[in-house]
């Protein structure tokens, strides 16, 4: 993909636009007019930023350019402020480590922007090309790679599409006795696009398998360690619910339940506890722990 050509700001790249062959349009400016009247395009050209995919100024007269994009700044809708802070577990080599919150999105995506991991550590560590190179779901907190040298991404994005990544896992869930553990959980999972949650099914090729140990009971509760084989969304959730013991704290499965934006008051409990690799470039053995402590 081309790099976009306005720099990162505020810890965050610019939005673009691509502008269809089927338009009936003379110029950039008036299909941009036509097509997003609410966005204060004289402002942009004012200020020189709105540009074309080769940083070019577009001006009132720049003639529109079918199938190709425009790029500019978006100031973000007002969201709620996510009230924990990232920790950096490790910085140096172009790497980044965090140990991320619940509740904050990984990526800026949708309604979670300026409250995500990416955006708040380009502010605070004036890193504007840190990218992670995995992801963790918005409720799950823990360990979280990222990069900060675009040159160096790749190799580490690999490590983990061909699971060359041993990530461990804890969760505060419910507890059956008739349970036998340790234990592997194997199914199939189909995340549709669109959809919030993901279906899982018993029969069928699996593609989806976690190994399951007891470490402790309290009561109605127990706190689990979980070693994913594999990274399918949604998967520790779904295959805790399966045996019975959903996570605690957990408003998808077995039924989703909408949150407002402002509950911080029942996180989720599961915890991305460690990840542990060699590292790609330098030969070197990682091995990053997170120090937060779920809640019983």
């Amino acid at each position: 993909m081309r790099a976009a050509p306005l720099p990162v700001r505020d810890g965050l790249g610019p939005d673009r636009i691509r502008m269809p062959a089927e338009a009936v349009a003379t110029t950039i400016v008036g299909y941009l007019r036509a097509a997003y009247p609410e966005e204060d395009w004289a402002a942009r050209l004012a200020a020189g930023e709105l540009v074309d995919e080769h940083g070019r100024a577009v001006t009132e007269d720049s003639r529109y350019q079918p199938t190709r994009f425009v790029y500019f700044y978006r100031e973000p809708a007002p969201e709620v402020p996510v009230p924990f802070p990232v920790e950096v577990l490790h910085r140096e080599d172009g790497l980044v480590v965090a140990d991320k919150p619940h509740f904050l999105a990984t990526i800026p995506r949708g309604a979670h922007i300026r409250e995500s991991v990416v955006v708040r550590l380009r502010r605070e560590l004036e890193l504007p090309d840190l990218v992670p190179v995995h992801r963790l779901d918005r409720m799950t907190a823990g360990v979280l790679l990222c990069t900060t040298d675009p040159q160096r991404r790749r190799p580490y994005q690999q490590l983990f599409e061909q699971q060359r990544v041993r990530k461990v896992y804890e969760a505060v869930a419910g507890y059956r006795p008739e349970l036998e553990f340790p234990r592997v959980v194997r199914s199939r999972i189909v995340k549709r696009h669109g959809e919030l949650t993901a279906e899982q099914f018993l029969d069928g090729e699996p593609n989806a398998e976690t190994r399951i140990e007891l470490l402790e009971r309290r009561g109605e509760r127990a706190r689990y360690r979980l070693h994913p084989r594999t990274g399918r969304t949604h998967q520790l959730r779904l295959h805790l619910a399966a045996l019975g013991i959903p996570i605690v704290g957990d408003n998808f499965y077995p039924r989703f339940e909408r949150r407002r934006a402002d509950d911080f008051t029942e996180p989720l409990r599961l915890l991305a506890r460690s990840l542990e690799f060699t590292d790609p470039i330098s030969g070197v053995a990682r091995w990053f722990v997170s120090d937060r402590v779920l809640q019983w």
